[in-house]
């Protein structure tokens, strides 16, 4: 397990090879799977195959800006795939409260189930909580942007 952490959990799902995990896309970069405990009516994950712990790790390069939008990009196509008609969420849990340290992507078909698990998905601004895909992107932007 080369770049794998072997306690983690989605670094188990990508390398057993006895992993039960039904995969819903996979490439050379990320894989994507159903959340094992949906908070919504379509509830999608999607991780870097390369063992990345938070998005505190990410930087202003162009690798993780390139990283990040791809694994939107996906989540955004398995979405508009599964539940077209419905409105869509993607974001990021923030130190101390990701439940995985490993990079991982929520991807929502809302509404939220139950209706109170909005809470667990709200930003909670200089605090943490939750961040909206698209806000990570504007802070990772590499300034001397190629991307």
């Amino acid at each position: 397990m080369a770049g794998a952490n072997q306690t983690c959990i989605f670094c188990q799902i990508l390398h057993d090879p006895n992993s039960t995990t039904r995969l819903l896309h996979t490439d050379e970069k990320v894989v994507a799977f159903q959340d094992i405990k949906p908070a919504a009516r379509r509830h999608y994950l999607v991780i870097p195959k390369e063992h990345i712990s938070t998005v505190r790790d990410l930087q202003r390069r162009d690798e993780d800006y390139s990283l990040v939008s791809h694994m939107l990009s996906v989540g955004q196509e398995l979405l508009q795939k599964d539940a077209p008609q419905t409105i869509h969420r993607f974001g990021f849990h923030q130190p101390p409260f990701n439940s995985v340290d490993h990079l991982h992507l929520h991807c929502f078909a809302l509404p939220f189930m139950p209706r109170w698990k909005v809470v667990k998905y709200m930003s909670l601004g200089p605090f943490g909580g939750f961040i909206e895909a698209q806000k990570l992107l504007e802070k990772i932007r590499p300034l001397s942007s190629k991307v």
